[in-house]
């Protein structure tokens, strides 16, 4: 992988903490995490494929990489008796069923697609730029982020079928999560468009 200097730390912390969580996993018999490993595998290849045709920029690797950090450790880290995925931050709702919010999961749902919207503008941009300038350049990605996320349940029901101990949750667990994944994708988009808005204005 052809790696410029700047980005050589977010590769090291990005594998460091992929083997760690993984042998943890393992340790620890959390099968159903084996499989997100797996697929966090798998985006790592595809951005390390893509890094030079796509230069993305180093502040975006690096939310990339705290996404996959925040999202192993919400499965490794144990918390009374569950795992940080389950920790209620906020208590907007009673702590008690599957309505809880706002849980440490939907933080890192918010969070993680709200880079996956980034992340699918920075290539618009890149690629068509005659999109700039355009509310399609600013829809695309909110859309196909939920998109993606919509992928991300399908894995998640995928665990929930090969493991019969998961901590994925229910119908309205899948629902929150599918919520969480607009709401940062959305917001993502909206700061997008402010910041734009703004650089046109001091251009």
């Amino acid at each position: 992988m052809d790696l410029h200097q700047n980005e050589r730390p977010v590769a090291v912390f990005t594998v460091g903490y992929v083997v760690v969580f993984t042998i943890w996993f393992v340790s620890s018999g959390n099968y159903e995490f084996v499989v997100y490993v797996v697929s966090m595998l798998v985006l790592i290849g595809l951005v390390g494929k893509s890094l030079r045709t796509a230069e993305y920029p180093v502040a975006m690797l690096w939310a990339l990489s705290a996404w996959g950090f925040l999202h192993m450790a919400g499965g490794g880290v144990p918390v009374d008796g569950s795992v940080l995925y389950s920790l209620q931050i906020v208590p907007i709702t009673p702590a008690d069923g599957e309505m809880r919010l706002l849980k440490y999961d939907q933080v890192v749902h918010a969070f993680g697609f709200g880079v996956t919207a980034w992340v699918l503008w920075h290539l618009l941009r890149r690629n068509f730029p005659q999109m700039i300038g355009t509310k399609t350049i600013l829809i695309f990605p909110a859309l196909a982020s939920m998109g993606l996320g919509a992928v991300n349940e399908i894995i998640e029901f995928i665990a929930v079928l090969s493991v019969p101990e998961t901590n994925v949750g229910g119908y309205l667990n899948t629902a929150l999560d599918l919520v969480f994944n607009a709401f940062g994708a959305v917001l993502t988009m909206l700061l997008i468009a402010v910041f734009a808005s703004r650089e046109q204005l001091h251009a």
